[in-house]
């Protein structure tokens, strides 16, 4: 079932009732009720917004995502359960004593997989630098030991916002800051997707660092990014004064929707779903079981 995304940008309260989601705009006597079971993800833009206990409870036991945002209204912080599967501390023991050669093998195929999406973008596209991209995925070694994802990334990019100075950077000028949004959007459904399969987040399969609690969504994420470059890439020149308006917001927002295929085709946050119980399952079996997105 493909779950709902609902942004709220305007001030209001935020409740339960009769255990379902409730919005009273403020200043207004109405209220809209949505069922609490349809929802995947809430993103919280505006500082006036509140929200009773009782429904970060309820947030929690449906396992939504509820992605905050700071004063420039980017997503900076998500709302994360404790605990949200019945076998967590068998699989969080499995995933912390995974042995350093799955490990590698692991990360291997997610670099290959990142390096053949990003080619696939650049071939529908019509960039002739694909063809590198190609043989870039298949020269993928151990760990990335020979650091093929860098290689790749440079002439990505050079590639694919070829009409102007871009260079991807967190901090750097537009389209950054519409990469940026949908990235951690991004970030937050594989967060979500990753828990609810019993899986710790703070522990990476490649990515650490002792202040970052989310190196295992970093890490899966990466072979997702071409999709929401696809959209950045449909979408950028549409942007007046590179501002990130909420009907651009919006379109990065699709990525939740958009076509994956792992075996067959299906919406981007199902697919989150089944690459996390894959994972999870490689780590409780100790062997490379992972499935991968598949940009078509």
């Amino acid at each position: 079932m493909i779950k709902q995304t609902i942004f709220f940008s305007t001030p209001c309260y935020l409740s339960v009732k009769h255990k379902q989601l409730c919005v009273r705009p403020k200043g207004k006597d109405i209220e809209h009720i949505v069922p609490i079971e349809d929802v995947g993800y809430i993103i919280l833009e505006n500082h006036s917004i509140t929200l009773s206990l009782k429904l970060i409870e309820l947030l929690n036991q449906y396992n939504i995502a509820a992605i905050f945002c700071d004063s420039k209204h980017m997503p900076c912080a998500m709302l994360q359960t404790f605990s949200g599967h019945s076998t967590y501390a068998e699989t969080a023991r499995n995933q912390v004593e995974v042995k350093q050669p799955l490990k590698k093998q692991l990360w291997k195929k997610i670099v290959e997989h990142k390096i053949a999406n990003q080619a696939k973008v650049l071939k529908k596209h019509g960039f002739d630098s694909s063809k590198r991209l190609e043989l870039l995925s298949k020269d993928v070694t151990s760990n990335d030991s020979s650091n093929r994802e860098a290689v790749a990334a440079r002439i990505y990019w050079q590639s694919l916002f070829a009409d102007s100075d871009f260079v991807r950077s967190r901090e750097g000028e537009f389209p950054n800051n519409l990469l940026n949004y949908g990235y951690a959007i991004l970030r937050g459904a594989t967060a979500r997707a990753l828990s609810g399969s019993g899986l710790s987040l703070q522990f990476g399969i490649y990515h650490h660092n002792r202040y970052n609690a989310f190196c295992l969504a970093d890490d899966i994420m990466e072979p997702f990014r071409p999709f929401l470059d696809e959209i950045v890439l449909s979408c950028y020149k549409d942007v007046k004064d590179g501002e990130l308006t909420k009907e651009i917001k919006a379109k990065l927002l699709e990525i939740l929707v958009s076509d994956v295929r792992i075996i067959k085709r299906t919406p981007l946050m199902i697919a989150l779903t089944t690459v996390s119980a894959s994972l999870a399952k490689s780590f409780n079996e100790g062997k490379d079981l992972l499935l991968l997105p598949n940009l078509e």
